[in-house]
C-alpha cells in the first residue's frame, strides 16, 4: 500500500470540493492493478475539520500556506521545515496537488521534492520543469469552465488514479450523526445566513423576512451559524424559528443538513456541506466567482443572483459595486419560491459530465 499526499490547501468548502479526487486516490487502482493507498490529506486550519469527513482519507495534517491563506502566515524557514520534516517522516513517495485555476502547485512542489517526495502531479499554466512529474495545462488539458470537482479529480486521474467501481463522482462526507435531539422529528428548512465573506452575504434583514416567509408557508426553519455568528442567527430565526447558532460543529452541521428538506445558503463552506449530504440548495450566488465552477455539486438546485453583475469574476471579499446588487436583487420572495421548487421537485439538477482529456506527462 503506498502512502499518498492529496493536498488542498485553503478553505472547508474547497476541501469538501476534492472530495471525488481523494476517493480516487484512495480507492481507485493504477493500471498497473497496484493495490489501494493510504491518503494523507494536506489542508490549511480552515479546512481541517472538512478533511477529517471525506471518505478516503485515512490521516490528515494541517499546514498554514503563506501563498493560498488570507491573512497569509510569513514564509520562514522553520514554517517550511515543519511540513518537509513531516512528509520525510510519513514515508511519502507520492503527491496529488489540487488547486483552482487562480492558484499555482508549485511552491508546495517544491517543498515537497526539497523533502523527498518521488513523484508530483498537479496543474500549472507556468513551466513546471523538474518540479512536477505530470502536468496538466489549463486550457489545454482540460477545460477552465468546469465544477470544481471534477478539476480536481481531472488531476487525479492524470496521476493514474480513478474512481472505483459504483463510485458516483459525487460529493459524500463519512457517517453522518443522527441529530433528532436537536432538530425534533418534523420537516424542516435549514437557512445558513453567514458568509465567509462580505462580498457573497445577503442581507441579514432579508434573511429574517425570508424565514418569516417559509413559516407562513407552512415550513419549520432551523437556522445554523458558527460561534461567532450567533448574534446574526437570532436577527434572522426570529422569535419562532429554531435557532442552532453556535451550536454545531461542522460534523452535527453536517447530520442538520442531511435531514433538511432543503437548504438556504449563500456561495460557502456550508453549500457544499449540503451537496455532500444530498440536499437540495436554494444558493444565494455571489458572482465574484464563476457558478460553473463553485456552484453546489451533484445535487437538485436554485442558483439565485444576477450572475452578470459588475462585480462578476473578481474575486472580492468585499462588494466593489455600491448597493450589492448581484443579491440585493434577490427578494425573500424569490427564495422562498426557490424553496418550494426545490422541495417540489422540479429543480434543475447540477450534472457531472466529464469533460476531461487524457494528462500529458512533461
Amino acid at each position: 500500500m503506498g502512502r499518498v499526499l492529496v493536498a488542498r490547501l485553503d478553505s472547508m468548502g474547497d476541501v469538501l470540493l476534492a472530495g471525488p479526487a481523494v476517493r480516487a486516490v484512495a480507492h481507485g487502482r493504477r493500471p498497473d492493478g497496484s493495490a489501494p493507498n493510504h491518503v494523507v490529506m494536506l489542508c490549511g486550519r480552515q479546512g481541517e475539520a472538512a478533511a477529517g469527513l471525506l471518505p478516503g482519507a485515512a490521516e490528515t495534517y494541517t499546514w498554514d500556506s503563506p501563498w493560498i491563506m488570507n491573512p497569509a502566515p510569513k514564509m520562514t524557514g522553520p514554517h517550511a521545515e515543519r511540513l518537509m520534516e513531516y512528509v520525510r517522516h510519513s514515508r511519502i513517495t507520492e503527491a496529488v496537488i489540487l488547486t483552482s485555476f487562480h492558484q499555482s502547485p508549485l511552491p508546495l512542489a517544491l517543498l515537497l521534492r526539497l523533502a523527498g517526495v518521488e513523484r508530483i502531479t498537479g496543474a500549472s499554466t507556468d513551466y513546471a520543469g523538474s518540479l512536477l512529474d505530470v502536468r496538466l495545462k489549463p486550457g489545454e488539458d482540460f477545460p477552465e469552465d468546469q465544477p470544481e470537482a471534477e478539476r480536481a479529480l481531472g488531476i487525479a486521474e492524470a496521476a493514474g488514479f480513478g474512481l472505483p467501481a459504483g463510485d458516483d463522482g459525487r460529493l459524500h462526507v463519512k457517517a453522518v450523526p443522527d441529530v433528532t435531539d436537536l432538530v425534533g422529528e418534523e420537516p424542516y428548512v435549514v437557512v445558513h445566513p453567514g458568509a465567509a465573506v462580505p462580498a457573497r452575504a445577503w442581507p441579514p434583514l432579508h434573511h429574517a423576512a425570508a424565514v418569516e416567509l417559509l413559516e407562513g408557508s407552512g415550513h419549520r426553519v432551523v437556522v445554523t451559524g458558527g460561534p461567532g455568528e450567533t448574534s446574526l442567527t437570532a436577527t434572522v430565526a426570529g422569535p419562532s424559528a429554531l435557532d442552532l447558532g453556535g451550536r454545531t460543529d461542522l460534523h452535527l452541521l453536517a447530520g442538520v443538513m442531511a435531514g433538511a428538506e432543503a437548504v438556504v445558503t449563500g456561495n460557502t463552506g456550508p453549500a457544499h456541506l449540503a451537496a455532500a449530504v444530498g440536499t437540495p440548495v436554494a444558493c444565494l450566488f455571489s458572482p465574484v466567482v464563476p457558478a460553473v465552477r463553485w456552484a453546489p455539486y451533484g445535487v437538485p438546485l436554485e442558483l439565485l443572483g444576477d450572475q452578470n453583475a459588475p462585480c462578476r469574476m473578481t474575486r472580492a471579499r468585499i462588494c466593489p459595486v455600491p448597493g450589492h446588487p448581484c443579491l440585493d436583487s434577490v427578494s425573500p420572495e424569490d427564495v422562498v419560491a426557490a424553496v418550494e421548487r426545490l422541495i417540489g421537485g422540479v429543480s434543475s439538477f447540477s450534472t457531472h459530465v466529464s469533460t476531461r482529456r487524457k494528462a500529458r506527462n512533461r
